[in-house]
């Protein structure tokens, strides 16, 4: 009886691990996000890329989206769980707006709210696979922050995820002034943007920038930057490297 009795435990306990509904690792995944801000608003910059494994797989992905009347976000990472967040995201806006009481989340509402979901699925072990930049302008009050997918979050006037943060960040602690108009802004990132499609393998020519105001959201269409392959390290980048291990 003793051994009958246990082998329905043991087979549960197997087929609980094996019907895991979680994403272990991701699949399709987008690069750096950067953003700052400017003289009237924000502005967020990311390529159209989706890498799948070392793979650029598809080219149209849009990873700038408007939350509200007030936010604007940007994600690197899992796009699938970036379409989760939206959904989240989504409901959060649909239920603050039956309220109809005249009020309506800010950027730091919808920061603070991120930050809380990332951190609970965190702690569930079964994270969302995403690195995250809200930006918003709210009663004239500008606020750009970030959060992770373990719920580490930070506030800043320049903020970057994935490679961006080290090849980006030196770029905007050298250049970025709190009174960049919206054309010096624009150029900005685009020498970001340069700076890692020449040395991430995942970034695509083809980015979009958009903005947010008082007045709301504008998201530019696509477009590629012009760019220059000449330089003697990618001419012959294996030079010095001569010889067996």
């Amino acid at each position: 009886l003793q051994v009958m009795d246990s082998a329905p435990v043991e087979n549960s306990l197997m087929s609980s691990e094996s019907d895991i509904q979680r994403t272990q690792y991701p699949y399709v995944t987008g690069t750096s996000v950067v953003g700052i801000k400017y003289k009237d608003g924000i502005l967020l910059a990311a390529d159209m890329g989706g890498s799948y494994g070392s793979t650029i797989r598809y080219k149209s992905v849009e990873r700038l989206k408007p939350v509200g009347k007030h936010s604007l976000l940007g994600a690197s990472g899992e796009i699938s769980d970036f379409q989760e967040i939206m959904k989240y995201l989504d409901e959060l806006i649909l239920y603050d707006n039956m309220w109809d009481d005249g009020n309506s989340f800010g950027p730091k509402e919808v920061h603070n709210y991120l930050t809380r979901v990332m951190y609970n699925r965190r702690n569930k072990f079964n994270p969302l696979w995403n690195s995250l930049v809200l930006g918003g302008v709210k009663n004239g009050q500008k606020y750009l922050g970030s959060v992770s997918m373990i719920g580490v979050h930070y506030e800043d006037n320049h903020v970057a995820t994935g490679f961006g943060n080290h090849l980006a960040r030196p770029i905007l602690r050298d250049e970025w002034h709190e009174n960049l108009s919206y054309e010096e802004g624009v150029k900005l990132l685009e020498k970001c943007m340069r700076v890692l499609l020449y040395r991430d393998r995942s970034a695509v020519n083809k980015l979009q920038i958009a903005k947010i105001t008082e007045e709301g959201v504008t998201i530019s269409q696509p477009y590629s930057l012009k760019t220059f392959w000449n330089f003697s390290a990618f001419q012959n980048p294996t030079v010095g490297a001569e010889g067996s291990w």
